[in-house]
């Protein structure tokens, strides 16, 4: 049954931050690329998540929608967990810009869209990585909480669900 606990939770966690990833990355090189009013408004939106405990904001999100279920436990991890991953992507973005490597393809011609992907994406990926593998573990974390809650999915073997059985032998 510990096994098959894991096994949740590895999914939930794996699911949650490749979702992450992908959008955060993506707002933050937009952002850090393009700059302007662009930037203004993704990095708003990022300030007024972070804003919030995620823990608080995750049980919040669970516990208005009416009937908790996988899909709404990952809704609600990715909703405040792509912050992180936009603010380091803005970041190297922004440094990433200004290297002699993406200065000359901009006076190529190269497009904006073309400068992310072939030069910009890719050397900002180490970073990313790090986040992610330390995302793993901190959604595996809020996973077991809202699980220990009666907020995650309803089935019997996620960590969280063990812990909340295990409380009547205590």
């Amino acid at each position: 049954l510990l096994l098959w606990g894991a096994r949740s939770a590895l999914t939930i966690s794996g699911v949650v931050v490749a979702i992450c990833a992908v959008v955060g990355v993506g707002l933050g090189t937009l952002a850090g690329t393009r700059g302007g009013w662009v930037d203004e408004v993704v990095m708003r939106i990022v300030d007024v998540l972070m804003a919030f405990p995620g823990i608080l904001l995750n049980i919040a999100i669970v516990a208005v929608v009416a009937k908790p279920g996988l899909a709404v436990l990952i809704g609600a991890l990715v909703v405040n967990g792509w912050v992180g991953y936009a603010r380091v992507a803005r970041g190297q973005a922004m440094a990433l810009s200004a290297r002699d490597y993406v200065v000359a393809a901009r006076s190529l011609g190269a497009s904006e869209g073309r400068i992310m992907v072939r030069h910009i994406v890719p050397n900002l990926m180490a970073p990313v990585i790090v986040q992610m593998t330390f995302g793993l573990g901190g959604i595996i974390l809020v996973e077991a909480a809202l699980s220990f809650l009666g907020l995650g999915p309803q089935v019997d073997y996620t960590w969280g669900a063990m812990l909340d059985q295990g409380t009547t032998f205590l």
